[in-house]
């Protein structure tokens, strides 16, 4: 069966698009709402994202702990971020390969946001079948596109409570 290379989820959140892109463009706070990644180092001493960024993501499924290494792609505050991952390990990412691009798009909508997370299949090169079998065993049974719907969704929700929580904490 054919993959499907790309899923995307959106959703509405009460805070303007310069506020959830400055928290989702800091690759050290996605463990705060992704229910796989638990943080990131920034290589370099910058700390706002700009493309060409560089960092480490730390990750966890179940058991399975891995690093990743990614290249920030595209950073237009208020507007769009994007890295692609393109080296993974145990605990230092030392394999090299395209494996998928994460992008978040950031739309004003009635004094809101709209995110839209889309995660994209880079392994090109992977025969289908192949794909198709090493992502049941690495999700427990699904493909990665949509094992990913789910952590895109979960992400999302995470990330409208604690920024719809901290606006109703500061009184904006």
């Amino acid at each position: 069966m054919p993959r499907t290379m790309s899923v995307a989820e959106s959703i509405v959140i009460d805070a303007s698009p310069a506020l959830v892109y400055a928290q989702l463009s800091d690759p050290t706070a996605m463990g705060r709402w992704s229910p796989e990644n638990r943080g990131a180092t920034v290589q370099g001493e910058r700390r706002d994202a700009y493309v060409g960024m560089v960092f480490e993501g730390r990750n966890k499924r179940g058991a399975a702990r891995w690093t990743t290494r990614c290249t920030v792609t595209a950073a237009d505050p208020g507007e769009r971020f994007a890295f692609r991952v393109h080296a993974i390990g145990l605990r230092r990412p030392l394999l090299p390969g395209p494996i998928a691009t994460w992008e978040y798009r950031f739309e004003a909508v009635d004094g809101a946001t709209r995110v839209t997370e889309t995660w994209t299949d880079d392994r090109r090169r992977w025969p289908d079948f192949l794909a198709n079998a090493f992502d049941r065993v690495a999700t427990g049974g699904k493909t990665f596109a949509q094992f990913q719907v789910g952590n895109i969704r979960t992400t999302l929700k995470r990330l409208k409570a604690a920024l719809e929580e901290d606006a109703r904490g500061t009184g904006d």
